[in-house]
């Protein structure tokens, strides 16, 4: 399902589509496509694994770490990541989005 112009676009019309597969209070997962552009983005309250299934571009962190995007990559932009992405080739990949806990987790065995 088309989404338009993703809304970080910051050269070119990196236009996305989306189709969602699984969604609960959880998270989400599906097949996302996104044609070539720069964009801007950023992980907020959840994480998400990407698994690439075609097309090639970068997504350069905001710490300057440069992911290669293509076939068989797979990543994942934990809760408060951020980064931009430079597609150069049509680019789709299977995803999974999880909530980030509310809550820290404890060690057991340890004294708080």
């Amino acid at each position: 399902m088309p989404r338009g112009i993703h809304k970080g676009a910051v050269d070119g019309a990196p236009t996305e589509s989306v189709l969602v597969l699984h969604s609960d209070a959880g998270g989400r997962s599906g097949v996302w496509e996104c044609t070539p552009g720069r964009f801007a983005s950023s992980r907020d309250g959840d994480s998400e694994l990407m698994h690439f299934v075609a097309g090639r571009g970068t997504i350069t962190s905001a710490d300057g770490t440069v992911h290669d995007i293509r076939p068989g990559v797979v990543l994942v932009a934990p809760d408060g990541w951020r980064g931009t992405w430079n597609i150069r080739e049509t680019v789709r990949k299977i995803y999974t989005i999880w909530t980030a806990p509310t809550t820290t987790p404890t060690t057991t065995g340890e004294p708080s």
